[in-house]
């Protein structure tokens, strides 16, 4: 079966909630950016420390690799040992 992503798109990404998200965090990277922390391309992600996007205060914001930043906790309750 196909995926459907056009039907992902407006029952997640779409939501006025999940854009909400979507444009705080892009609002930390363009800061960072701003900042000289981070470029485009250099595969960098922004990071909020305590791991609420809406809070884009420099105190609260670091710069780590993707694969830290995007990688979820490897414990059997995860499913990962």
């Amino acid at each position: 079966m196909p995926r459907n992503y056009t039907g992902e798109y407006k029952n997640y990404q779409g939501t006025p909630a999940q854009r909400k998200r979507n444009d705080a965090r892009k609002t930390a990277r363009r800061k960072m950016v701003a900042a000289g922390a981070v470029k485009k391309g250099d595969k960098k992600d922004v990071h909020h420390k305590n791991g609420n996007p809406k809070d884009n205060s420099k105190k609260n914001l670091s710069v780590t690799n993707k694969r830290t930043n995007r990688s979820f906790p490897r414990t059997t309750r995860a499913g990962k040992k």
